[in-house]
Parts: C-alpha cells; sequence; structure tokens
C-alpha cells in the first residue's frame, strides 16, 4: 500500500477542487465495482457485493479533500493574499512552497528586522502572510493566477528514518489508499466505498453521501493529530506514531457507537493488530455528519496517527498505516461473522 499512499499524497484535492483525486480513484476502483455512483458536489460511491447481504449496507468512508488556500486579492507589486481552506496554523507554511496547478509560489511574511518586540511575541496572523509566485506587478500575476484561485502545499513525498513517510495530504490519503487496497478484495458483506468531499471545509460531503446510501453502519478511516513529541508528556500527546492504528472513543464531533468501538478493539486484539486510542478529545471526522443522517447511523472510526498533521510535511508511520488496512479489513470480517 505504500507506492499507492505515496501517489495519492502527491495529488492536489483542495476542498472542492477534488477532481484529480477523484479521478485517480474512478480509474482504480472500476475494475473492482458491481455500481459506481457520483453525486453533485463530487462524491465517489463505490459499491462491492460481499459474501453476506445485510439488510442496510455498510459504508467505509474516507474524504479525497486535504487543507489548502485559495486566492482573496492580489497586490500591486503582484504579491497574492489568500485564505486558507480548512484549518491550517499559520506558524507551519512561512517559507513553504505552494503550487497552482503549474504555477510555483513561496509563503512569505515580513523580515524579522522590520518587526516589533510585540509582534514577536505573537503568533503570525494569515492577513500578514503573502504568496510571492515571482510576479513583478499586479497585471504579471493576473496572467498566472486568479482571484478564487486553490492550491495546495508543493511538497515531495519522502520515505525516511525507520519506516516513516513525509507528505502533504496524509489526512486523509491514508483513507483513500486504504479503501482502494480492501476494494480489491470480495468483502465479507456488502459494502459501500465512500470517497468524500469538503471534510476539511465542514463534513460537506459526508452529509449527502449517508443521506444517499442510508448505511447501517458505517466506519470512517481517517489521519489523526499526534504531538508525541520530546517535550509533550502524558495525555497532551493524544496518540504516538509507531503505536498502531488510532481507535477513538469520542471527539469533538461524534460519540462513537460503543458496541461498534468495543467491536473494533476486540478484533484487533484477537487478531494481533496494534492498536491505540486518544487520550485528549478534539477534531472532528466525517462521522459528525453520517451519525445524524435520516434515522441515524451507527458509526466507528480508525486512523492513523499523524504528526504535523495539515502542515506541507505530515508524518505518519508506515506499520501504523499497515495497522489501519488490518484494523478496517478486521472490521468488515466481524460484521461478516468471520471472527479469529
Amino acid at each position: 500500500m505504500t507506492e499507492l499512499l505515496q501517489t495519492l499524497c502527491a495529488l492536489p484535492g483542495p476542498s472542492s477542487c477534488e477532481d484529480a483525486v477523484r479521478n485517480f480513484v474512478l480509474k482504480k476502483a472500476k475494475p473492482f465495482a458491481d455500481e459506481i455512483r457520483t453525486d453533485a458536489i463530487g462524491n465517489v460511491m463505490v459499491f462491492r457485493k460481499g459474501k453476506k447481504a445485510l439488510d442496510r449496507p455498510v459504508a467505509v468512508c474516507a474524504h479525497m479533500d486535504e487543507v489548502g488556500v485559495i486566492v482573496k486579492k492580489i497586490t500591486e507589486d503582484g504579491m497574492l493574499k489568500f485564505g486558507f481552506v480548512g484549518g491550517v496554523d499559520p506558524r507551519v507554511v512561512i517559507g513553504k512552497g505552494v503550487r497552482f496547478g503549474d504555477i510555483r509560489g513561496v509563503i512569505g511574511i515580513k523580515a524579522v528586522h522590520l518587526t516589533t518586540a510585540s509582534e514577536r511575541r505573537t503568533m503570525p496572523k494569515t492577513k500578514d502572510l503573502y504568496i510571492d509566485i515571482g510576479a513583478t506587478s499586479r497585471a504579471a500575476a493576473e496572467e498566472k493566477v486568479s482571484l478564487g484561485d486553490y492550491g495546495v502545499f508543493d511538497s515531495d513525498v519522502v520515505l525516511f528514518g525507520d519506516g516513516l513517510i513525509k507528505a502533504k495530504a496524509i489526512d486523509d490519503r491514508i483513507g483513500c489508499a486504504t479503501l482502494l487496497t480492501l476494494l480489491e478484495e470480495q468483502p465479507p458483506v456488502d459494502t459501500w466505498f465512500c470517497f468524500t468531499v469538503q471534510e476539511e471545509t465542514g463534513l460537506r460531503g459526508a452529509a449527502s453521501m449517508a443521506y444517499a446510501l442510508d448505511p447501517g453502519f458505517a466506519l470512517v478511516i481517517e489521519g489523526t493529530t499526534a504531538a508525541d513529541l520530546a517535550e509533550v508528556t502524558d495525555g497532551k500527546a493524544v496518540c504516538h506514531v509507531r503505536g498502531g492504528a488510532v481507535i477513538p472513543f469520542m471527539d469533538g464531533a461524534t460519540i462513537y457507537d460503543a458496541s461498534l468501538f468495543e467491536l473494533l478493539r476486540d478484533a484487533c486484539i484477537r487478531r494481533g493488530i496494534a492498536w491505540q486510542t486518544k487520550t485528549r478529545i478534539s477534531g472532528g471526522t466525517d462521522a459528525g455528519r453520517i451519525h445524524k443522517s435520516r434515522a441515524g447511523v451507527r458509526v466507528c472510526a480508525v486512523a492513523a496517527p499523524v504528526r504535523y498533521i495539515h502542515s506541507p510535511s505530515s508524518v505518519a508511520a508506515l506499520s501504523d498505516c499497515e495497522a489501519v488496512l488490518q484494523a478496517a479489513r478486521a472490521f468488515l470480517e466481524e460484521l461478516g461473522g468471520e471472527t479469529e
């Protein structure tokens, strides 16, 4: 799955502009699909008939979009003022590359020797940043980009260290890679593999997807923040890279179904799959919309722990990514009565 993850992370796909990821998903899924649906906002829903039918099918979900930038203003000297698409910490982007299609740029800020003492003590604001695309004037910049253009971080995918991967968009291309891998296998139960849009800007694609399919169960596959740095102690680390798949019991948008949490946890224990849970209640996933759809959907989640999430250089362990795949497979096996 490593090569697949590398390919997916390299693709551009900011919220509402997931076209490159969607086209890749459709091409990879088509040979294995019994049915493929798309909707008006860009979700891709792939059905594969399982060994067993349920009264209401299972949905296994991952979002295609990533955080990015959007052009809001072009200055007289050709610099781009911008906003973030999704939640991004301004501290992590200064001096980093971005791209708008084939147009490359660098995110800049006022030089430190021009700042005041109070400015140096505060976190930079997005309004203080700009993107330099090398243009000499507004007119020159307008030949390359337009207001409303979406961009993504310009970041190489690198394997490094003891089994780590560095890339943009690990959140949630790890989920997409997992779904595409599972699609190649006949699932134990009838399953919809759902690739959603606009998760980073409010879990939007998940709402229309869940309404259309009305699943009985949903498993959301994600990347989640890991703060396991040297000086971060106890529960503040949230979860740990190389600690296994993360099975949350609650986050800022969802209280996960207790029975499904236990089912997924116990399935991992029986199969020897490394797992952990989150020690801090924060964030949210597509489950936040899915579980409220129609008359309600039972939901659970599994995620890869990711350092420096929503940045140009997110870091995850390949062993954790493999554990996520194994956990998702185990979930479907349990629903199909295939226990170990």
